[in-house]
């Protein structure tokens, strides 16, 4: 009676759950586009020489390991029914046996080289990042990817790629999501690295925080970003479409946040992309001498705080308490904007440098920005381009 009670509570709590959720909760979900794919059982199909590698050396060992489950289980089982004691049979009486040793050391010993040498090929194959069409440096840091185009068609360019789900299709802690979830959930971002089909493609990789990892599964690529450590990993993609990766470094409360996005095009496209995207970067260049009205600094601030900072310290400017400090009424805030300055700037504790991440101009007016948000009332309440500019010297 006591367990039936609990079930029945249980069963009215499930029901009481169903209730409240949105209606678009049971809404069929499919597959996402160059991500993972509905019931999916096995690696993603492979666009690259290096992927498809290792989605043949997968199947060989899953072959292996299940040809060696079967043998061995079978002659296990096999022995244990036909020999067992109620048919009359009675244990062996020899103490070792020197063919057995030397077949189970050899045995194991050949089946592990059969094992090791492709596997060798590839893994090799996976460092070899010489004579790249295109290198591009990808900076990890919480909870976002940094880009920067270092060599090859694109050099110059640089851009912030940052999840572009909706937060109201995420929710928050105790709060549902008010909005349906698109097919792509937590798979899209606002700026997507393009390359061009058919030519490889260096990733230069680090990190300015904690470490992260690139990976894009499509491609075979898997790579640790660390703070202080330059390492690298490459791809060439042999199939022109949009594939899509995520962090795979736990790396703080967002990790779930922090999505890749490649975008494989033609060469044509890639070039109409690239003189696109340094005609985006020219117009969005910003004089650091020129001279802002607070209104200006503080309406340009609010869209790099919401694309920027909103995530840790929340849109209210309350952080979060005993892990991430309020900017809301915040002593640093309030105080000299010469500290507030140097804070953004060079980072402290689990906040992150932005002096590579944003320009003179956005930092001046986020800083100006959170100086006259909220309940914060500064006396140094406006910074202009220039004293960033200064202060990075």
């Amino acid at each position: 009676m006591k367990h039936a009670k609990r079930l029945q509570s249980l069963m009215l709590g499930a029901l009481f759950l169903a209730a409240g959720l949105p209606s678009w909760a049971g809404d069929v979900v499919n597959n996402s586009e160059g991500g993972p794919a509905v019931l999916e059982l096995n690696l993603q199909p492979p666009v690259t020489k290096i992927a498809e590698q290792i989605y043949d050396l997968h199947t060989l060992l899953m072959v292996i390991c299940m040809v060696i489950f079967v043998a061995v289980f079978g002659v296990m089982f096999y022995s244990i029914i036909k020999h067992r004691k109620s048919l009359g049979h009675k244990p062996a009486t020899f103490h070792e046996s020197t063919a057995v040793e030397i077949a189970w050391t050899i045995v194991p010993f050949v089946i592990v080289i059969g094992m090791a040498l492709p596997a060798t090929k590839t893994v090799v194959a996976m460092k070899d990042t010489a004579n790249a069409d295109i290198t591009i440096k990808a900076t990890g840091m919480q909870w976002k990817w940094s880009y920067d185009y270092l060599k090859g068609e694109g050099e110059g360019i640089s851009f912030l790629s940052a999840l572009s789900t909706p937060r109201e299709q995420v929710g928050s802690p105790g709060v549902l999501p008010t909005s349906p979830r698109g097919d792509n959930y937590l798979l899209e971002v606002d700026n997507e690295v393009v390359v061009p089909v058919n030519k490889k493609i260096r990733i230069v990789l680090t990190a300015n925080d904690v470490i992260h990892a690139w990976s894009v599964p499509s491609f075979g690529v898997k790579q640790d970003a660390i703070p202080g450590f330059v390492r690298d990993t490459w791809f060439k993609a042999e199939k022109i479409g949009t594939y899509r990766g995520q962090c795979a470094e736990l790396c703080g409360k967002e990790h779930a946040f922090m999505p890749i996005v490649v975008k494989v095009v033609s060469d044509d496209n890639y070039k109409i992309w690239v003189d696109g995207k340094k005609k985006e970067m020219a117009a969005n260049a910003d004089d650091p001498n020129k001279v802002w009205t607070i209104d200006e600094l503080k309406q340009r601030g609010e869209k790099v705080y919401s694309a920027n900072c909103a995530t840790c310290h929340q849109a209210t400017g309350k952080g979060v308490p005993g892990t991430i400090p309020a900017l809301d009424g915040s002593k640093v805030v309030a105080g000299t904007k010469a500290d507030q300055l140097h804070l953004v700037l060079n980072g402290k504790n689990g906040m992150p440098p932005w002096k590579a991440a944003l320009s003179d101009t956005e930092i001046a007016a986020v800083i100006t920005y959170t100086r006259n948000n909220w309940s914060n009332k500064s006396k140094e309440n406006i910074v202009q381009p220039a004293e960033i500019l200064a202060a990075r010297k």
